[in-house]
C-alpha cells in the first residue's frame, strides 16, 4: 500500500467528478491542489484576482453543465470571491469554490488569516461545509458537485483545511464515489402539458419567452421543434438569445416593447419574470396577461405573476413532451391575425428608426455605429461576451448570437467585472472559437489585469473597448480648472497599452472607417488583443419607451 496526500485526492476527486477546469490565485496552504490538478489532466489557469477566478468557474457551469472549481487562499483570499458566488447564485450556474483555511488544530486560536468562511459562503451557495479529515475528502467532493449540479444549479462551497491539505491515508482509505450521473431530466405533470397546449389555444396575443433556463437545459433542439410546430412568435431573454437564432423568422425581438406589453398571454420557457422582465407588471406587461411558466424549480412558479399553467421541470424534458402532444394533436398559431401584422410593422418601425444611428460616420463614433462593423466582422460561432450598461444593452440589440450559450453578460445580477473572466472561461472551453469582449471602459476597468491572462495562455481573446472616457460618459479632454466629476476617467487613455506589455496587440480607433481593420488585424493576428474605440461621450441608446427598473 502506498500513501496518498490530501492535495492529490482532492484533484482526484475532482477529476472523477467531472470537474475538468479550474481558476484560481495560489499560495498558502493550496498549492500542492494547483500542482495536484495539473498532474490528473485538470486545466488550470491562474488568474490576477479571486473574484475574477470565481466568474470564470461558474461560467465554465454553465457552457458546460458540470461545475468549474475555483481555488483560493484562505481569509481575503476567499472573501473576495464572494461577489462570484453571488452572481452564481442569481444566475442559477453551478460552480464549485475551494478555500484554503487555517488548520484544524488553530481553529479559534487566532491563526493566519483564520476567518468564518464557511458562515461568509453559506447565504449564496446551495451547499457550505468543512472537510474535517483526509480520507472523507472524496465523500465531500461529491456532495458538493451532486448539490451544484441537481434541481437548480448553483454555486457550491468546501473548506480545506491546511492540515487536511497536507494530510495522508493509504490509498485504500480514501475510496473514489462513484461519479455523479448528469442531473435527471425531470418531467411534468402529463396534466399541466395538457393545460398548457390548451390555454395557448385560447390565446389570441400568445408570446414565449425563451431564457437561459433552456440555454443551460440544451433545449435548443427541443425549443426550435416547439416554436416551429406552432408557429408562436418569440422572444429571447438577454442569455436566451442563440437557442433559437436571432434571425429566426418568428424572433420578435425587434419588437421587445410591443409585444410584452400587448401579449395577452406569455409562454415562459426557462426564464423568470424579475427585473430584466419588469417582473411581468404594468405598464410594460398587459395588466391582464396570462402566464405559462416552465421552470426546474417549482418555488419560482408565480413570482410576481401568479401562473394559469404550472410546468416544473427540465426544459428539454418537459418541451419534449409539448411536441409529443402536439404530434398527437397538431395545432398551429394562425399565420394571419393582427397581432401577427401588428408585430410586423412595429419590428419594421423599430429597424427604420436605428438604421440612421448603424450608417452615421460621424466622428467620434456612436455605440451603434461602433456595434455595427463589430457585428459585421465576428462569425456565425462567435461567443460574445459582453459588460458596461450602454455598451452591453445596446450590443444585445446589435450584435447577434445564431447558437446556443454563445453570449455570457452581466446577467440577473447585473454585475460589472465578469466580462473578461467570462471570455477566458468560454476561450478554455472552445479553444477553436472566436471569443470576443465587448466592454464599456468602465467594465473593463474592473478587471482589465485579466488581460495578462489572456496573452499568458496564449488565448486569442480580442477585447473591444468602447471607450467614452467615463461612467455613462466623460468629458472629451481633462480641464484641471474644474473639479473631476464622480462619474469622470481620464479623457482618451489609451487602454490598448496594457495589452502591449504582456505581448498582446494594441489597436486605437478613432476614426469609423478605421475599426474594422483593426478588428480583422487582431483576429488574424493570432494573439490576444485589445481594440480600443473612442466613442462620442454624449452617445445613448435610441430613447426607451420603457426605462430598466434598476432603481
Amino acid at each position: 500500500m502506498t500513501a496518498i496526500d490530501g492535495a492529490t485526492l482532492i484533484a482526484r476527486s475532482l477529476k472523477q467528478q467531472g470537474v475538468e477546469y479550474m481558476f484560481g490565485i495560489v499560495g498558502v496552504p493550496v498549492v500542492p491542489i494547483a500542482f495536484a490538478a495539473q498532474r490528473e489532466g485538470i486545466t488550470y489557469i491562474g488568474m490576477r484576482h479571486e473574484q475574477s477566478a470565481s466568474y470564470a468557474a461558474q461560467a465554465v457551469g454553465y457552457l458546460t453543465g458540470r461545475p468549474g472549481a475555483c481555488l483560493v487562499v484562505s481569509g481575503p483570499g476567499m472573501t473576495n470571491t464572494i461577489s462570484g458566488l453571488a452572481n452564481a447564485w442569481s444566475n442559477r450556474w453551478p460552480m464549485l469554490l475551494l478555500g484554503g483555511s487555517s488548520d484544524i488544530s488553530q481553529h479559534g486560536m487566532g491563526a493566519f488569516q483564520e476567518a468564518p468562511q464557511v458562515e461568509a459562503a453559506r447565504p449564496w451557495c446551495k451547499y457550505a461545509a468543512e472537510v474535517d479529515r483526509t480520507d472523507r475528502i472524496p465523500y465531500y467532493i461529491e456532495q458538493a458537485v451532486r448539490t451544484s449540479i441537481y434541481g437548480r444549479p448553483g454555486p457550491v462551497y468546501l473548506d480545506l483545511p491546511a492540515d487536511v491539505i497536507s494530510g495522508s491515508v493509504e490509498d485504500d482509505g480514501a475510496r473514489q464515489r462513484p461519479r455523479v450521473a448528469d442531473p435527471p431530466r425531470t418531467l411534468a405533470d402529463p396534466a399541466a402539458v395538457e393545460a398548457a397546449l390548451a390555454a395557448l389555444r385560447s390565446a389570441e396575443r400568445p408570446l414565449v419567452v425563451v431564457g437561459k433556463g433552456a440555454a443551460y437545459a440544451r433545449a435548443e433542439e427541443e425549443v426550435r421543434q416547439f416554436i416551429e410546430s406552432t408557429q408562436l412568435p418569440f422572444l429571447a431573454s438577454p442569455m436566451g438569445k442563440g437557442v433559437l437564432p436571432d434571425d429566426h423568422p418568428l424572433s420578435v425581438a425587434p419588437a421587445r416593447s410591443h409585444v410584452l406589453q400587448n401579449a395577452d398571454l406569455v409562454f415562459l420557457i426557462g426564464a423568470r419574470l424579475n427585473w430584466i422582465m419588469h417582473f411581468g407588471l404594468p405598464p410594460r406587461f398587459n395588466p391582464d396577461v396570462r402566464v405559462m411558466q416552465m421552470d426546474i424549480a417549482a418555488e419560482e412558479i408565480g413570482t410576481n405573476v401568479p401562473a394559469e399553467v404550472a410546468l416544473v421541470g427540465d426544459a428539454m424534458a418537459v418541451t419534449a413532451q409539448l411536441n409529443a402532444a402536439l404530434r398527437e394533436q397538431p395545432w398551429q398559431f394562425g399565420a394571419e391575425s393582427t397581432w401577427r401584422t401588428g408585430i410586423a410593422r412595429k419590428i419594421d418601425d423599430n429597424r427604420a428608426a436605428t438604421q440612421a444611428m448603424l450608417d452615421d460616420d460621424t466622428q467620434p463614433m456612436n455605440y451603434y455605429r461602433a456595434l455595427r462593423d463589430i457585428r459585421d466582422a465576428l462569425p456565425p460561432d462567435a461567443i460574445i461576451c459582453s459588460e458596461g450598461a450602454s455598451t452591453m444593452d445596446i450590443g444585445r440589440t446589435v450584435l447577434p448570437n445564431f447558437l446556443p450559450r454563445r453570449r455570457l453578460d452581466a446577467g440577473s445580477f447585473g454585475t460589472m467585472g465578469v466580462g473578461l473572466a467570462f471570455a477566458i472561461a468560454a476561450q478554455a472551453v472552445h479553444p477553436g472559437t472566436r471569443v470576443v469582449a465587448v466592454e464599456g471602459d468602465s467594465a473593463f476597468g474592473f478587471s482589465g489585469m485579466e488581460v495578462e491572462v489572456a496573452c499568458r495562455y496564449h488565448m486569442p481573446i480580442t477585447f473591444i473597448i468602447l471607450n467614452n472616457n467615463g461612467i455613462g460618459g466623460g468629458p472629451p479632454k481633462a480641464d484641471p480648472s474644474r473639479p473631476v466629476a464622480p462619474t469622470s476617467y481620464v479623457p482618451n487613455a489609451r487602454y490598448e497599452r496594457v495589452i502591449e506589455a504582456f505581448g498582446g496587440e494594441g489597436y486605437f480607433v478613432e476614426r469609423p472607417a478605421d475599426l474594422r481593420p483593426a478588428l480583422e488585424a487582431s483576429f488574424a493576428s493570432g494573439k490576444a488583443g485589445i481594440v480600443n474605440v473612442m466613442i462620442d461621450p454624449r452617445a445613448q441608446r435610441k430613447p426607451q419607451q420603457f426605462a430598466w427598473l434598476t432603481r
